[in-house]
C-alpha cells in the first residue's frame, strides 16, 4: 500500500457517508492531488478485493463508493429484512436500455424506437433515479433531453457506459409493429 494512513482516511470517509463520492471531493478536502487520491482508492480497491472481506470499494464514473459484496447480500437481507421494491415495467425497463445507448436522447426519439408513448417510463426511471434531464436539444420546439445517472451505472456495476455490453436487436426507430426484443436484466431494487 502506497499510502496507509491515506487509505485509512478515505476508507472512513466512504464509510461514515455511505453515499458514493466525487473523487474530486476527496481531492478538494484532503488536500492531495488527484493521483495520490486515486493511487489510494485503487489501494483500497485491491484491499478489499480479498477474499472474505465484507466490503468493497465500488467506482463508477468519477464517484466512489464502500458498498457490501454481492456475495453477502442473503445474509445482510436476512438481517434488515429490507422493504422490497416494485420493479420496473418491461416498458421501463426498454425505455431505459435505449436511453442509455442513445443518449443524450429526447421522449420524441424514444417513442420513435418502442413505437408507443413512453411518458409514464421516462418519469419513473427519473424518480427512480436512473436517468435524468440532460438539456434541451437545439432544434424547434427544444424537447428535453434525457441521459442516464450515477445511479444507473452504480446499478449495474459499470465505471462508465463504455462498458455497456453490445446490444442484441435493433434501435432503430419503429416503422411498425414490430417490438423491440432484448434480454433485460431484472431491475429489483434492493
Amino acid at each position: 500500500m502506497r499510502n496507509e494512513r491515506l487509505c485509512g482516511i478515505i476508507e472512513a470517509i466512504l464509510f461514515v457517508c455511505g453515499d458514493a463520492l466525487e473523487i474530486d471531493e476527496l481531492v478538494n478536502a484532503l488536500g492531495h492531488t488527484s493521483e495520490a487520491i486515486l493511487a489510494a482508492v485503487e489501494d483500497l480497491e485491491t484491499l478489499h478485493a480479498a477474499e472474505y472481506r465484507g466490503v468493497q470499494v465500488k467506482r463508477f464514473g468519477s464517484k466512489a463508493q464502500l458498498v457490501s459484496k454481492a456475495e453477502y447480500a442473503t445474509y445482510v437481507e436476512r438481517v434488515l429484512q429490507p422493504v422490497q421494491k416494485q420493479s420496473l415495467s418491461q416498458a421501463a425497463l426498454e425505455t431505459l436500455v435505449i436511453v442509455a445507448y442513445r443518449q443524450p436522447v429526447t421522449r420524441q426519439e424514444v417513442e420513435a424506437v418502442r413505437g408507443v408513448k413512453c411518458d409514464y417510463s421516462l418519469q419513473s426511471l427519473i424518480q427512480r433515479g436512473l436517468i435524468m434531464v440532460a438539456g434541451r436539444k437545439e432544434t424547434l420546439g427544444r424537447p428535453i433531453l434525457y441521459a442516464t445517472t450515477d445511479q444507473f451505472l452504480s446499478h449495474f456495476g459499470l465505471a462508465s457506459l463504455k462498458e455497456l455490453p453490445d446490444l442484441p436487436g435493433s434501435l432503430e426507430p419503429d416503422t411498425g409493429h414490430t417490438q423491440l426484443k432484448m434480454d433485460i436484466p431484472d431491475l429489483d431494487e434492493g
